[in-house]
């Protein structure tokens, strides 16, 4: 009984839809769309992608000439109980060593 009440009222409901509104705008009204978006990634994306690289280009740069903290040996950083997997153990998976410092100073 509940099946056919809702098939009537699901029914009702898809027959109140205009068929041009499930269906979508026809290929006449809106064939200019693409030719704006088109524009927009060649004209507007790709020199945002450009400048955004120079940017972080010349950050880098900027970057290379500071010189290296000195290393002050805290208690609460740096500290090892137990042995990393890789390695001899004492680095980071990631290791830097111009950056990352070991738990008792840079390596030089």
């Amino acid at each position: 009984m509940a099946g056919a009440v809702g098939n009537s009222l699901l029914h009702r409901i898809i027959s109140a839809v205009p068929a041009r509104a499930i269906h979508g705008p026809s290929a006449g009204e809106h064939s200019g769309g693409y030719k704006l978006w088109k524009n927009l990634s060649f004209f507007v994306a790709l020199p945002a992608v450009g400048l955004c690289m120079v940017h972080a280009y010349l950050k880098h740069q900027e970057e290379h000439h500071h010189e290296r903290p000195e290393f002050i040996p805290y208690e609460h950083l740096r500290i090892r109980n137990k042995r990393f997997p890789w390695g001899d153990g004492n680095h980071s998976l990631f290791h830097n060593p111009h950056v990352n410092a070991l738990p008792d100073g840079y390596e030089e």
